[in-house]
């Protein structure tokens, strides 16, 4: 058994650790909050993301849209969602990044068998 080192009480230690942590800890924090009938199916509140879930916007100008997940990029904690875009200065649309926390997963993708267990644990 493994023992798992203790966070400190400190913002700023606990900002380092975040920003410091390996990606395959940073993917742990890449989670959203399930919908309500997922959350009767499944039992759990939050999951991780991970690119094609389905998710609907929950904050921002954006608020509403749905879409499909288009990137997950761990190293800035941000992701990417199909329909949801900012304009830029020369007309442009570019696909605008937002926290995960700021979406609702209303469909899990379903790929391999790890998910799945995840998912009944």
């Amino acid at each position: 058994m493994r023992m798992k080192a203790k966070m400190s009480k400190q913002p700023r230690k606990q900002r380092k650790a975040r920003y410091n942590a390996p990606l395959h800890i940073r993917h742990k924090y890449m989670s959203a909050a399930l919908s309500m009938d997922l959350r009767g199916k499944y039992g759990k509140r939050s999951f991780p993301l991970r690119k094609g879930d389905t998710v609907v916007v929950m904050r921002g100008d954006s608020r509403g849209k749905e879409g499909k997940v288009r990137t997950v990029d761990l190293k800035r904690e941000k992701i990417t969602v199909e329909g949801v875009v900012i304009s830029r200065s020369d007309l442009s649309e570019v696909p605008r990044p937002m926290h995960p926390s700021n979406v609702m997963i209303t469909k899990i993708e379903l790929k391999d068998k790890q998910r799945e267990s995840a998912l009944s644990r």
